[in-house]
């Protein structure tokens, strides 16, 4: 890149600039530095296609604060002068860094690294300028490497594209959270739509949080990790959480009567390796380790599936009941006073 000094009626905000389109940033924070000092840090531009040199216009890659900034002052300064011709070269000219014309994918990395490390854009905004470097080439673990972040990270972003345009706009708008943005990536064009209608309607219950998710999903949002069996063999349809590590289930039935299948075969497993039982906790009940005793499989230990309503099965391997360790517990003690009463040389 070279640098030069660039009239201010010569330069426009790019396409490719992040803030393009939108409504004159707030640079009230800038503003009175811009006034004492001027603009000290270049701006970067790139040559607008024309074929006439003379008429040569540039366009702002990066740097739209600040000229915005400094067009306020340049504006103030002509009218202090009441109008005047005669321009002020501090603020007619612009420092400027150029960039090579055409590379559009360069012009957007150059725009979004700059505005990250100064003020940091909202995820839609991050969404909209990914979006374009991919249409212009540039691949995930690209972006994710110029931006030094985690390709997860590029993912969760890219995610929002799954939205309808009108809930990324409430998530710019900061009129819903990001638990909820995160669920709505998981759902359908249609039950989007439902969901807006909801929001819409002022006397109807908008589901938020992980209540969406109970409302995507029926009731029931079981991740496909809690799969007892091979998930992806089985052919079942999974959605997936890039906001998260889980991928979940997309038919509940589906999924527990295979789940159950499973479970019973490991339950038929347990009793074959020695086991005195293995028995199935379903989910309305629980197994509470506080009533049970740890116990091997000579002294009767049973295994205990316990199965929750998530899909989940925690086994517990080796346990009676405390009643029946009293019982042994008792056996063993008498069994132990019999021992000691008898004598080593036999009745006399």
């Amino acid at each position: 890149m070279k640098l030069e000094f660039i009239p201010l009626d010569k330069l426009v905000v790019s396409k490719a600039n992040m803030r393009y389109g939108r409504k004159a940033p707030d640079v009230s924070d800038i503003l009175p530095t811009v006034r004492s000092r001027g603009i000290i840090q270049p701006v970067i531009v790139r040559p607008k296609p024309c074929p006439n040199d003379a008429d040569r216009g540039y366009e702002i890659i990066a740097g739209s604060r600040r000229f915005h900034a400094a067009k306020i002052v340049a504006e103030e300064r002509h009218a202090a002068r009441d109008g005047a011709a005669e321009a002020d070269t501090d603020m007619a000219l612009l420092p400027c860094a150029i960039l090579d014309a055409g590379d559009d994918a360069a012009a957007v990395e150059a725009s979004l690294i700059e505005n990250l490390a100064r003020l940091d854009p909202d995820e839609v905004t991050q969404w909209e300028t990914f979006t374009r470097l991919v249409k212009e080439g540039r691949r995930l673990e690209d972006i994710a490497a110029t931006f030094g972040l985690p390709d997860l990270a590029v993912c969760r972003v890219l995610a929002l594209g799954n939205l309808l345009p009108a809930i990324r706009d409430l998530y710019r708008r900061k009129e819903i959270d990001a638990a909820t943005v995160r669920h709505l990536t998981m759902a359908s064009k249609s039950q989007q739509k439902a969901w807006l209608a909801l929001a819409a309607d002022p006397d109807s219950y908008v589901p938020t949080g992980h209540q969406l998710k109970a409302w995507l999903f029926g009731g029931q949002s079981i991740p496909a990790r809690h799969a007892l069996f091979d998930i992806a063999a089985s052919g079942l349809a999974t959605i997936a959480d890039l906001f998260g590590d889980d991928r979940y289930v997309a038919d509940a039935d589906a999924f527990w009567t295979l789940q159950n299948a499973a479970i019973e075969t490991r339950r038929a497993a347990y009793i074959e390796q020695g086991w005195a039982d293995a028995i199935i906790v379903p989910p309305s009940d629980h197994f509470t380790a506080w009533e049970y005793e740890k116990a091997g499989k000579r002294k009767g230990g049973r295994v205990y599936l316990d199965v929750r309503a998530t899909g989940e099965v925690i086994v517990h391997e080796g346990y009676i009941s405390r009643k029946e360790a009293a019982r042994l517990a008792r056996a063993e003690g008498r069994t132990m006073v019999s021992g000691l009463g008898r004598s080593p040389h036999g009745p006399k």
